[in-house]
């Protein structure tokens, strides 16, 4: 099964960037471990895996800006 991977609602936030890519397409993940991390104008949050899976692969580079619902990698569900 094949999961969209998507930027959640983290608040009252105008901008959001794509700050940094913790794994590589291809690259087999565990249930919450973290994906990317996410910035704000007032915080930075992580994206984690909601399964264990592989990123089959990445939509949004490092550097981006991007919105709550925006896709920013799938992954495959083991």
């Amino acid at each position: 099964m094949r999961i969209p991977l998507s930027v959640p609602d983290i608040g009252d936030a105008e901008q959001i960037e794509l700050a940094a890519w913790r794994i590589e397409p291809g690259a087999q993940v565990n249930a919450d471990q973290e994906l990317c991390e996410l910035v704000t104008d007032k915080a930075a949050f992580p994206l984690e895996s909601p399964h264990a899976g592989k990123i089959v692969s990445i939509e949004k580079p490092a550097g981006s800006h991007v919105k709550v619902g925006e896709v920013l990698a799938y992954l495959e569900r083991e």
